[in-house]
């Protein structure tokens, strides 16, 4: 289970992104987390595993607290967390399995990790990790080849090489279109449903939402608004998270 408690961030600059932000994932859940952008999405989910440094409030996953954790802790803890980007965060000029297998470096030693080299096993786990995206043919082109979609695949078998509890996804499909959105979406509900893998997606798009999570909350401007299931935000809620003027759009 991941439990946050009172979670608040403040940038150098001044800006408060998350103000006392508290909230509960059991495991196995497939939570959205909505809100306009500036919102406090992204920095909620990097302070979960601490990409970001949380400025107060505590974070515990399994029991273990995050937020108090040493470095070497924090190793072992983000073995359990894998991360999809929405950029997809992929080393353009290296080959696709070379960018899957960079998922497998928390399990290795210093030198084999500096040198980037694996275990037959470690390639194995890499091949498969591809295969379950559909990807496995691709495993040897440069990974700025594939197309928007497909990067973003590669980047969820490079989560799966950590042998994830947990996947927080930053807005995987907020660059893609909706065609290539539902893709990514299916993939991840797939390890939701398949391998009980926890999953924390930021999403805009309240189509999505619906259609793919089990639960949600929603932030606005760094405060937590709403928390429930999907189908109780209706209209009125929909307005009090996103502000009067906004309009629904589907993907569907």
């Amino acid at each position: 289970m991941l439990k946050v408690e009172n979670l608040s961030k403040i940038y150098p600059n001044g800006t408060r992104a998350l103000k006392n932000v508290s909230f509960e994932v059991k495991d196995g859940e497939f939570l959205a987390v909505i809100g306009l952008s500036g919102s406090g999405k992204s920095t909620l989910l990097r302070c979960i595993n601490r990409l970001i440094e949380p400025t107060s409030g505590k974070i515990y996953w399994n029991d273990q607290d995050v937020t108090a954790a040493s470095a070497s802790e924090m190793r072992k803890i983000r073995r359990q967390i894998g991360m999809v980007f929405q950029q997809f965060n992929l080393v353009k000029r290296s080959s696709v399995l070379s960018n899957v297998l960079s998922g497998r470096l928390g399990y290795v030693n210093t030198l084999p990790s500096a040198l980037h080299l694996f275990s037959a096993a470690d390639n194995s786990k890499a091949f498969a990790s591809l295969g379950q995206v559909g990807l496995a043919e691709k495993s040897h082109v440069r990974a700025d080849s594939l197309s928007g979609g497909q990067q973003q695949r590669v980047g969820i078998a490079r989560a799966l090489m950590q042998d994830p509890k947990l996947i927080l996804a930053d807005e995987p499909v907020a660059s893609l279109d909706p065609v290539l959105a539902h893709t990514i979406l299916k993939y991840l509900e797939q390890l939701n449903k398949e391998r009980g893998i926890t999953v924390l997606c930021s999403l805009h798009f309240l189509d999505l939402v619906h259609r793919y999570a089990t639960s949600a909350i929603a932030l606005k401007d760094g405060e937590m608004v709403f928390q429930g299931l999907p189908k109780q935000i209706d209209d009125a809620q929909f307005k009090a998270i996103y502000g009067q003027e906004a309009e629904r759009v589907s993907l569907l």
